[in-house]
């Protein structure tokens, strides 16, 4: 394999253990490093090493400059504290809900990284097809892994599906995450940790590229990517309360990697998924943020967890690349305009007016000036989408109104003894 300009190597450490030099990157220029503390991630390194070998003395000075205050902080931590933080209580059930549409191998891949997790305590797993049919192959995909709660919602929308699967969970703690992911070990208690205080609602987890070898998945970094960053933070009500501009809950997180606890999610101030928002529809999504809207409203607590955290693998091509980007803007503006239809919230309209009108300036300024390497092309395509966002959020809402609502969670005393969901035999 001859080297690509563009490519980056995604390669692990773990600062509890001596470093050894990384050999395997010769078909590389660069190599982002992911650095963990026993197992804990703690931050990453980007380094140019122009489709050489990286030394251990390298690779040592490189995370000591970049991450010497978050090495310090946890050993500091680690001094002080005498016991280990509480995690959640281990007889508290939790289910996985995983919905999927026509992607067998990415769930196949997703469901074998699950397994392990299945050992720590009770936990369930939901998969939903989201396209049921004689040719759909999720089932059999399913049928690998004894013990799967099987769910088919026909009604097709990212939103739909999890509503059902949803429903069909009998956990406490509800976690979504999408099929093309991977969950490292440790991942599970990660997440759940956080629900051993009673105010958090919904805890959120890091989401990091599990390869970066084509141009698109570069260029969706570059965008973004879906992570949040490597540094713990929460958000409350009064949080939401005290912003002046619109509420930025597009940065909290995504049901790419999510835990809600499930009463949350019957309490009427809340609800579900907005089935009008999402992948499936017009929209093509801000599903997860709108409910996080909904959760910060009703005065309950969001924590992210960085430690948290998955592999994910971004699209491959171009055209994928080019179709999520303008399904993320057509959402975006569709998010913004519930909140200011729905609930009244004039914030919405500086977001809209103002504040992202600047950022599209600020990026095509900077693109031109040569300060970033994102095309041009990209963001006339975002603001395409952005400017289809209101039509979008009409088309949906009248495709939801000819499907009706979708599945809802039911009170624990309303779940009948015969269940309409099926259950895969043990083999």
């Amino acid at each position: 394999m001859s080297a690509r300009p563009h490519a980056i190597a995604i390669r692990c450490v773990d600062v509890k253990s001596p470093l050894q030099p990384i050999v395997d990157v010769h078909d590389y220029r660069r190599t982002r490093v992911f650095v963990s503390d026993g197992g804990e991630l703690i931050g990453s390194v980007d380094i140019e090493n122009a489709c050489g070998p990286i030394s251990a003395t390298r690779l040592r000075d490189i995370i000591g400059r970049a991450l010497a205050h978050a090495i310090m902080t946890r050993v500091v931590r680690r001094d002080l504290v005498v016991s280990e933080p509480p995690g959640l209580a281990r007889d508290v059930r939790v289910t996985i809900v995983l919905a999927t549409c026509n992607r067998p191998d990415d769930l196949r891949r997703c469901l074998t990284a699950l397994q392990p997790e299945r050992r720590s305590r009770d936990v369930e797993i939901v998969v939903i097809d989201n396209r049921p049919g004689p040719s759909s192959p999720t089932r059999s995909v399913v049928a690998e892994f004894p013990g799967i709660v099987f769910v088919e919602e026909p009604r097709a929308g990212l939103s739909y599906a999890r509503n059902a699967g949803f429903a069909a969970a009998s956990g406490d703690i509800l976690i979504a995450i999408d099929d093309d992911v991977t969950v490292p070990e440790g991942w599970l208690e990660r997440l759940v940790a956080p629900f051993h205080r009673p105010e958090v609602a919904v805890v959120t987890g890091n989401v990091l590229p599990e390869e970066l070898d084509t141009v698109s998945q570069c260029l969706f970094e570059t965008y973004g990517g879906l992570g949040k960053g490597f540094e713990r933070f929460e958000v409350d009500g009064e949080w939401f309360r005290s912003l002046r501009g619109a509420v930025p809950t597009w940065k909290l997180g995504a049901t790419a990697n999510a835990a809600f606890r499930a009463s949350v999610l019957r309490d009427p101030n809340v609800g579900v998924l907005d089935e009008a928002l999402g992948a499936g529809m017009p929209t093509g999504c801000s599903e997860d943020t709108y409910l996080f809207y909904r959760i910060l409203k009703a005065g309950h607590t969001i924590v992210y967890e960085p430690t948290a955290w998955v592999w994910h693998r971004h699209r491959r091509d171009l055209p994928s690349l080019r179709r999520q980007i303008y399904a993320y803007s057509k959402g975006h503006v569709a998010y913004h305009l519930t909140t200011l239809l729905r609930d009244g919230d004039w914030r919405a309209l500086v977001r809209l007016g103002y504040s992202l009108p600047k950022v599209y300036a600020a990026r095509a300024y900077g693109r031109l000036r040569g300060w970033s390497d994102y095309p041009l092309s990209l963001i006339l395509l975002e603001v395409a989408g952005n400017l289809a966002g209101p039509f979008a959020l009409w088309q949906a809402r009248r495709r939801v109104r000819r499907l009706g609502p979708g599945a809802r969670p039911r009170a624990r005393h309303d779940v009948s003894l015969e269940s309409p969901f099926t259950e895969t035999p043990a083999a």
